[in-house]
């Protein structure tokens, strides 16, 4: 959808989507001139006042319909990112969503690349949830790689523009490693020098190492495809990434794309000769809970609280609050939608982010399981 409003000129796109929720969620996502997200504030508002005024009947006007056929197109867009400089087999999980349908119109038919296809029938429901990020829908992958010893396994999300990275002894990578990982492929390249680099503020401070260990600059964002999206055109970065697996980048059009992320870690891992789980140990510098969900009523009340008790701390607003102190930090944010406030801490230790976790703990009470 981005490629193509971008491809063709339009001025906007919209696609029915229920992202990772079953079918009868079904919505419209709508995009805008070169694929800029159109939300409450940038027009879907208007486009609502618009709608409830209109008298139905005759205009006497009518449209087009045209079909567009535009895979092949993509297809070459897509695998200009992809460089395999030695044979890679991996183990694609489709979800039973549209990355049955996208990974082999792309990605079929590449020298040295064997895909290995799990749940690729798009038969409207689904086997596992279609959403990646929960570990347990990782688990049909994670036996399929313990069968066919690939270099890795990769799962997609139910509308396939995420995607979770699953290493060859079927430990997922966090997705904020994954941004690490290529935030410095990128770098390295000539005409990306001193780029910059955004990802969202729940990421491992790993990710802000790597950037400036490898000359970008870092630039934490705000969680949320509109606010990434805009930050990189802002900075002309050349790429992004989220803890929710969206990944985005300069070159297709400050757009996110599962396709692209996939062809880019393929690229990464097939440039030298030591597998998935070494690439990545460096970056698992720290020890991070992951984002945990407090029940929380008086969410405005409950975050005041925690810049009371963490005075001393380097604190901001930009996304919930995030505190720093040194050798830790926090940050909690609040869900847009539930009485949820969501938490990740992060310290140089193991043993040091289950103690910060227990005093945060005793503030913010115990944890939702199931979100």
């Amino acid at each position: 959808m981005y490629f193509a409003i971008n491809y063709l000129d339009a001025v906007g796109g919209i696609q029915t989507t229920a992202s990772h929720n079953p079918v009868q969620y079904n919505g419209f996502k709508i995009s805008g001139p070169k694929a800029k997200p159109i939300g409450a504030a940038t027009g879907l508002d208007d486009i609502k006042r618009i709608a409830s005024t209109l008298r139905p009947g005759q205009t006497g006007l009518s449209g087009k319909l045209q079909h567009q056929d535009l895979w092949a197109e993509y297809r070459k867009h897509v695998l200009q990112f992809l460089q395999l400089q030695r044979p890679i087999k991996v183990v694609v999980d489709g979800s039973n969503g549209m990355a049955g349908k996208m990974v082999p119109a792309i990605f079929n038919g590449v020298p040295n690349l064997h895909i290995v296809p799990l749940l690729f029938e798009i038969t409207g429901s689904f086997t596992h949830e279609p959403n990646p990020l929960v570990e347990q829908n990782l688990d049909m992958l994670k036996r399929r790689i313990a069968e066919e010893k690939p270099d890795l396994g990769v799962c997609f999300d139910g509308d396939a523009d995420r995607c979770m990275f699953v290493d060859e002894n079927q430990k997922t990578i966090g997705c904020d490693i994954i941004t690490a990982l290529l935030a410095r492929d990128f770098l390295r390249l000539p005409q990306n020098k001193g780029s910059t680099i955004v990802y969202d503020l729940r990421s491992s401070h790993a990710v802000a190492d790597e950037v400036k260990a490898a000359g970008g600059v870092p630039r934490r964002d705000r969680v949320g495809h509109a606010f990434i999206k805009k930050t990189l055109a802002e900075t002309k970065a050349v790429f992004g990434g989220e803890l929710s697996g969206h990944f985005y980048f300069r070159d297709n059009f400050y757009a996110d794309s599962g396709a692209i992320a996939f062809a880019r870690v393929l690229s990464v891992l097939s440039a030298q000769s030591k597998p998935l789980s070494e690439l990545v140990a460096p970056l698992h510098r720290y020890s991070q809970t992951g984002e945990v969900n407090f029940h929380v009523e008086d969410k405005d009340g409950k975050i005041r609280e925690l810049a009371d008790a963490y005075k001393k701390a380097q604190v901001d607003y930009l996304d919930g609050i995030t505190a720093d102190l040194g050798d830790w930090w926090f940050n909690v944010r609040k869900s847009n939608t539930e009485p949820l406030l969501r938490l990740v801490v992060e310290a140089k230790t193991p043993q040091m982010m289950q103690e910060k976790f227990a005093d945060l703990k005793k503030i913010l009470g115990e944890p939702v399981h199931g979100h």
